[in-house]
């Protein structure tokens, strides 16, 4: 009996070690999973930072342009010279297009600097990028006189715009006064051609068009096509900016956890639908946006709407003439940037120039989960009646130009009704 009793213990001592023992492994085994599976988005989201995040070498390039006398501009002394002007956070979402939140003394702003994308190993494309970037900045040509100047200003803004009743005169006078960096009434040659280089850029364009409407941050400076901006104190437009890999329901719930009371959202909704107004036969010309995704807007501590990114809002003749060029077999070919569609043209297989929804639509699809979500019972109906009717318009806004104006004003009327009584409103 005391050896079967012996026995006994020994097994459930065994058994005992062996459970022990397996809870260890399983123990290790998950601590191994959770290293791994860190040390791999670690791993992503260093390898994503580097690739995009290449605001250093992009300044250094500039101050190697501005020391050897090719540009110019109220920005390039204090970035290259004082370092009064300095980089903070990297906001880029495209590796050509660098952006970054930085001080420039005492001023909070944003700084973007365009940047070929030729990979740091790739040397012939190195060599190409560098040439591309020297030919970026020999226009004009020396000897060009402030009047050749001015006309090869308003050709180019022709050619971008297109529209015959758009003020191109007024926009050229900007583009000048823009110009003249330091403000001695001339123009050097490096200055003519950092603001040529600058005029190239739908969204620097776009900022110089409506500097005066209040809806774009205002230009502080810039050095070569490197220009410095107005942060925009509150962006995106709702929720928080969540890492690409945080699960969408994540990103949803925070879009709604994250959003100023709904009188505040109506003023910003406001804003927005202004934007559409003066983007759509302003009076600089017609403009698309391309890409009406909440990352792209934000608002002030006054809820006022600002554009945060005008990288996708393009001239309208800039867009089709694009469109025009491209080859299609279908409709779903036919995309300028994430959401400017046309249909194609099965004979030619080319794509046509007429987009299928207005910018008003797409501002309407963002504002029904925006402004509609807690809205007042006494104006719900109406306000989701509205929506709806905006969101059912089709083809360009040329086409049902009444129509569209009609459906602006109600929208904007409903609103300003609601939120006039308050006075932060």
């Amino acid at each position: 009996q005391d050896n079967v009793t012996c026995a006994g213990v020994w097994l459930t001592q065994s058994l005992n070690q062996w459970s022990e023992f397996r809870a260890s492994v399983r123990c290790l085994f998950v601590c191994w999973l959770a290293v791994l599976v860190g040390s791999w988005v670690v791993y992503v989201e260093y390898s994503s930072y580097s690739e995009l995040c290449r605001g250093r070498q992009c300044t250094a390039a500039m101050c190697a342009k501005y020391r050897k006398g090719l540009v110019d501009g109220s920005a390039c002394s204090s970035l290259c010279d004082k370092d009064t002007l300095e980089l903070d956070k990297c906001l880029s979402t495209h590796a050509a297009k660098q952006v970054y939140s930085g001080m420039w003394g005492d001023l909070e702003g944003v700084v973007r600097c365009r940047m070929d994308e030729a990979p740091a190993y790739d040397v012939g494309s190195q060599m190409e990028a560098g040439k591309e970037a020297a030919a970026l900045f020999d226009t004009p040509p020396t000897g060009t006189s402030v009047e050749k100047f001015r006309e090869m200003i308003l050709d180019h803004l022709k050619a971008k715009v297109d529209e015959e009743q758009a003020n191109l005169g007024e926009l050229t006078a900007r583009a000048l006064a823009a110009a003249d960096a330091n403000k001695d009434g001339r123009i050097s040659l490096a200055e003519a051609r950092s603001s040529w280089a600058l005029l190239q850029l739908n969204d620097f364009l776009l900022a110089l068009a409506l500097q005066e409407r209040g809806h774009t941050p205002k230009i502080l400076g810039f050095c070569g096509d490197l220009y410095v901006t107005e942060k925009v104190p509150n962006a995106p437009l709702y929720g928080v900016r969540a890492p690409a890999w945080t699960p969408a329901w994540v990103r949803r719930a925070a879009d709604h956890w994250f959003t100023p009371a709904w009188h505040h959202r109506a003023k910003i909704s406001m804003g927005l639908l202004e934007l559409v107004e003066d983007l759509f036969h302003g009076a600089f010309g017609s403009f698309l946006m391309c890409d009406l995704s909440a990352a792209h807007f934000g608002y002030t501590g006054r809820y006022d709407f600002r554009v945060a990114d005008a990288q996708n809002i393009v001239p309208q003749a800039t867009f089709q003439e694009a469109i025009r060029q491209q080859r299609c077999d279908r409709d779903t070919d036919c995309v300028y940037g994430v959401d400017c569609l046309t249909s194609c043209d099965l004979t030619k297989r080319r794509c046509t120039p007429e987009v299928a929804e207005p910018n008003l639509v797409k501002a309407c699809r963002v504002l029904e989960d925006y402004v509609l979500q807690g809205a007042p019972s006494d104006i719900r109906e109406e306000l989701e009646k509205q929506l709806y009717a905006c969101m059912a318009l089709r083809g360009s806004a040329e086409q049902a130009e009444i129509q569209h104006s009609l459906v602006l004003n109600n929208l904007k009327t409903l609103l300003w009704k609601k939120i006039s009584h308050n006075k932060d409103s």
